[in-house]
């Protein structure tokens, strides 16, 4: 059973859906895929806006794989993933439905979808999945969800400007709790002109933190604009251009050859936080710098508790901004994802559903 708004939502829709791993010839788009219908404990969500992440372009290519065998390991959650499936993790859209356990008066609420999944249709998870994943997420003009996972957002941006958020602010958000970031620390973050990077430095500087970017050279005064206070050129030596023992958290989504370097820059005590490896997964550690400094190295993917909520928190008390890089049409998702890959932009690029 389920409670609609009007009697308005169509059968089919639109929707991009990805029918097996490879390029982005794996992406379909299809104009007669069923609307979903909510389930007892969900919420049927007319999107607007999704934005473009790295987690899309891993599952597509089964980078999450650690077997080169097969692809039984390629979902986010180390699972095979079923398919066609729909991807789009983040996603600003109006409530038209709901499922028998949820309140009606949520008709109508102009909602984010928090990424990780921790529940489907009222039942909490073994392990948690992510939107577009395990499950289809908002690469379509409908899509369902838990009613816990949809956050009502009361805020003068645009859908657009607002589905720049979900996964890129929270996975940010979240490290930097992980990491337990105060007032006055100085906080390394790689690859800082990307969602997840631009986004840190942004909540990084509103909990009082001296920000230090690493990005490319043309990008530095936009790194700067959004709060950065030092910003470094990733080609450099970070051990010549920072002192070793100089920094008390590193918030990392590049990983590779540099990676020692980063372990080196902390001071003893210090804290390393991950959600990425878009530089490289295989690393070179010197256990002897982990276990003399006393180091903490943080795996950073499930959302802590409260974590999306201190984010919608932050959306409407206008602490951090949207970055919006590029707009793309539904039909358009190949040329958003392939413009990704090619990591020119500094923010989000986000798909249009409207």
């Amino acid at each position: 059973m389920q409670i609609t708004a009007s009697s308005s939502i169509p059968s089919t829709m639109q929707a991009m859906t990805l029918v097996g791993h490879g390029d982005v010839d794996m992406l379909k788009l299809t104009l007669d895929t069923p609307v979903p219908t909510p389930l007892d404990y969900q919420v049927l969500i007319k999107v607007s806006a999704a934005g473009v992440n790295n987690t899309d372009i891993n599952t597509r290519t089964a980078w999450y794989s650690k077997s080169t065998a097969d692809s039984k390991d390629a979902s986010w959650s180390g699972q095979a993933l079923t398919f066609p499936r729909i991807q789009g993790a983040d996603v600003c859209g109006e409530i038209v439905a709901v499922g028998k356990h949820v309140n009606p008066q949520r008709i109508g609420q102009r909602v984010l979808i928090e990424p990780c999944i921790t529940h489907a249709n009222g039942k909490q998870l073994a392990s948690p999945w992510y939107f577009g994943s395990e499950c289809d997420g908002g690469f379509a003009q409908y899509t369902t969800v838990d009613a816990v996972h949809a956050y009502a957002i009361n805020s003068a941006l645009s859908d657009i400007e607002l589905a720049s958020f979900p996964c890129s602010y929270s996975t940010a958000e979240n490290m930097l709790t992980k990491a337990n970031v105060s007032q006055q620390e100085r906080v390394l973050i790689t690859g800082a002109s990307g969602g997840v990077g631009s986004a840190a430095v942004q909540l990084a500087k509103a909990r009082g933190a001296f920000v230090i970017a690493i990005t490319s050279r043309e990008k530095r005064e936009q790194l700067l604009s959004i709060g950065a206070d030092q910003v470094i050129d990733r080609s450099d030596n970070l051990l010549t251009v920072l002192a070793s023992n100089s920094v008390d958290v590193v918030i990392d989504l590049v990983a590779g050859k540099q990676w020692p370097q980063l372990l080196e820059l902390l001071r003893p005590g210090g804290r390393y936080a991950v959600a990425g490896a878009i530089g490289g997964a295989m690393v070179n550690l010197d256990v002897r710098t982990l276990y003399l400094k006393d180091l903490s190295l943080l795996g950073c993917t499930v959302l802590q508790a409260g974590v999306f909520q201190a984010l919608i928190k932050h959306i409407e008390q206008s602490n951090i901004k949207p970055l919006v890089a590029e707009v793309y049409a539904l039909k358009e998702i190949p040329a958003a994802q392939a413009s990704f890959s090619q990591k020119q932009h500094v923010g989000k690029i986000v798909i249009d559903i409207k």
